[in-house]
């Protein structure tokens, strides 16, 4: 990972901003949340409007011009790659037995809507029973077995609209 961050200022403009430029700023807090910033012989009057520190977003204010920042950071970038961003709706839209098994139980139909965590089948493998509970609300769109089938490994089972 780098020592570098990301800015995205009004949606519009992206910057990659590395942490020595950062610290070359002659930044000096004049009051709360208000700053004067010296960069290149150029002074700036700067200030916090708003902050959500937990999204890292911020409505800054420079010379009487109002900004939208989001700033990021490698571990901000790696874990958006992965998605493991907070706040996302899943995004499954299929059901895939993980083994071969049984179907014992099928506790819904297609076109019946679910919510988060219902119980959708029950899959008897290796004598044990399997319950699958829905990783998001939505509507089945499709039930690919019946009860009593056997199924393999990787096999669809239920898919979401």
């Amino acid at each position: 990972m780098s020592n570098g961050y990301k800015v995205n200022v009004n949606d519009t403009f992206h910057f990659d901003v590395e942490k020595k430029h950062v610290l070359q700023l002659d930044a000096v807090s004049v009051e709360t949340n208000k700053f004067h910033i010296l960069h290149e012989n150029t002074p700036y009057k700067a200030e916090i409007v708003t902050s959500d520190f937990n999204q890292k977003s911020y409505t800054v204010k420079v010379n009487n011009n109002t900004y939208t920042v989001a700033i990021s950071n490698p571990l901000d970038i790696l874990i958006k790659e992965m998605g493991f961003e907070v706040g996302l709706t899943k995004q499954v839209n299929f059901i895939k037995a993980p083994m071969p098994g049984l179907i014992l139980e099928i506790s819904v139909m297609v076109g019946q809507e679910v919510k988060e965590n219902d119980n959708l089948i029950i899959l008897g493998a290796m004598k044990m029973e399997n319950s699958f509970l829905s990783p998001r609300d939505g509507t089945i769109k499709s039930i690919s077995v019946a009860m009593g089938d056997a199924v393999d490994k990787g096999q669809l089972l239920i898919e979401f609209e």
